[in-house]
């Protein structure tokens, strides 16, 4: 909510908001442990949203989230270009392949770790099969 509603009664989570940010403010230098105590005393014993602005006025963000001015969403999701199918299974075989060789190695193989060299084998087929088409 903006900080433009001074007169907003203070919830216990934006008490405990403006409480971490100074925590944060102590931790980076900018305030000393007796101003830290000062300003969050003054935190607890606050009523209204007003009360905390002079308390964060001199200082940069973080601030507690009512007080931060509004940022609108951005209006259009950024997209990334579609895979076609052969990249996309080639993308997944790896993982499979690596998934498969644990099984084995711990059932039908038995502490064979040649097993292991299988997804080194598919990851070099998917690369020469499908690597270089996107190019």
């Amino acid at each position: 909510m903006p900080a433009d509603q001074p007169h907003l009664r203070l919830s216990d989570d934006e008490r405990q908001d403006a409480l971490d940010a100074l925590s944060e403010h102590v931790r980076t230098g900018r305030l000393d442990i007796g101003e830290f105590g000062d300003r969050s005393s003054q935190v607890t014993s606050a009523r209204t949203r007003g009360d905390l602005i002079p308390l964060f006025s001199d200082l940069p963000e973080p601030r507690p989230k009512f007080l931060s001015p509004y940022r609108p969403a951005a209006a259009t999701p950024v997209r990334r270009p579609s895979q076609p199918p052969s990249q996309r299974l080639a993308s997944a075989a790896v993982p499979i392949a690596a998934v498969v060789a644990i099984v084995l190695f711990f059932t039908v193989a038995k502490g064979f770790w040649l097993v292991f060299l299988i997804p080194a084998a598919v990851a070099l087929l998917a690369g020469s099969l499908f690597g270089g088409r996107g190019r």
